[in-house]
């Protein structure tokens, strides 16, 4: 029996979801794998998830925190 494995979109949906949040618009979907790619680069990879964990638990929009992760990244 062959598995169908979801898309990452359909992922973000339901997981928003099962949290009760709104799902990540394209643009903010865009600004979190900017920010994820721009920590893993600085940094050791681990940094990525976590860096996108902590906009979260900030409560800032995804574009505000990658211009803040590119002023950190740029020192």
């Amino acid at each position: 029996m062959a598995e169908t494995q979801m898309t990452g979109s359909e992922w973000i949906r339901k997981f928003a979801d099962e949290l009760g949040v709104e799902p990540l618009t394209d643009d903010e979907i865009e600004a979190l794998l900017d920010l994820a790619g721009v920590a893993a680069h600085a940094s050791e990879r681990l940094a990525a998830p976590l860096t996108c964990y902590l906009v979260g638990r900030a409560g800032i929009a995804p574009a505000d925190a990658l211009r803040t992760a590119n002023t950190l990244a740029a020192t």
